[in-house]
């Protein structure tokens, strides 16, 4: 049988290089055959058919934002509070343990897939093409285009821009045309989707996780021994993946200023501003969220 795990990222990005990680910690412990699809927008597809690929049999399994699952999976919007985790590694922690299974438990009781493991998708952090911003006051008036997710919707709201929701796609199209003055992207998304904004924040206001969603039909036609090798697999490309895009950022970030964009590094009290105007809606993103107390 043939194993074929996707995603939507091009070739060369921590995301992509994690997938023939995978294929190679899976070619030394099984004589499964690997196909790796990098980017399916390649092909002309939306980011978000890889779900439907999934589920079909098409692909094995896919990386993609839980974000995208928020509303089918309600708990995932844990990870949807603004300024949750304070770094990478405390990220790392509540997704390995408690936290991330509680997550995981109630994706797999909601949806065909069973869950692998996460990506780190690093930090969100502002981009726009009209000034430095520093405060929640220089967003005011901004068009800003985001995922099509309501706590993101409203934290911008919350800052005053005025949120533009748009898969992924359109999303590119919308930038890449001026239609819109503003996102909010890691470094590497930023990259990866050719946005060419001047002026770069980091605000790491919201962290971002990708699941690995298989295909649990697939998973038990490989037997005990082959899924097994599957998800030993994908542990190991979890640790490879991490490492890879937390190195990235900062080579991206060098990168950016070469080209002699603006990136502005948030003071503390500056970054408190953007997360006290936030307050309300970080109260009611955190309201009814049980994996929360295993934080």
């Amino acid at each position: 049988m043939t194993i074929r795990v996707g995603g939507y990222a091009p070739p060369g990005s921590a995301h992509s290089r994690a997938l023939d990680h995978f294929a190679g910690a899976l070619a030394a412990v099984t004589d499964h055959p690997v196909e790796v699809v990098y980017n399916v927008m390649d092909d002309g597809r939306p980011a978000t058919d890889l779900f439907e690929m999934v589920t079909n049999g098409e692909l094995t399994w896919c990386y993609f934002s839980t974000s995208y699952l928020g509303n089918q999976v309600p708990a995932l919007n844990a990870l949807e509070v603004p300024f949750l985790f304070a770094n990478l590694d405390e990220a790392h922690t509540a997704l390995d343990g408690d936290f991330g299974a509680a997550l995981t438990t109630a994706t797999e009781a909601a949806t065909p897939f069973e869950v692998l493991g996460y990506w780190d998708n690093g930090f969100r952090h502002f981009t726009n093409r009209l000034h430095d911003v520093r405060s929640p006051a220089d967003v005011a008036g901004m068009r800003v285009r985001l995922q099509p997710n309501a706590v993101h919707e409203a934290l911008i709201r919350s800052w005053g821009g005025e949120p533009v929701p748009a898969e992924l796609s359109d999303g590119i199209a919308l930038i890449a045309s001026g239609q819109v003055d503003a996102q909010e992207n890691p470094l590497a998304n930023s990259a990866a989707y050719g946005v060419d904004h001047r002026h770069i924040t980091m605000t790491a206001h919201l962290y971002g996780a990708r699941g690995l969603y298989a295909n649990r039909s697939q998973m038990s036609t490989l037997g005990s021994d082959g899924a097994t090798a599957v998800r030993s697999a994908a542990r190991a490309a979890i640790d490879f993946q991490r490492r890879a895009a937390a190195d990235y950022e900062a080579e991206l970030r060098a990168w950016f200023e070469g080209e002699g964009r603006v990136v502005l590094d948030l003071a503390p009290t500056e970054r408190k501003a953007f997360e006290d105007a936030a307050s309300e809606v970080i109260a009611a993103a955190r309201a009814g969220q049980p994996a929360l107390d295993f934080l």
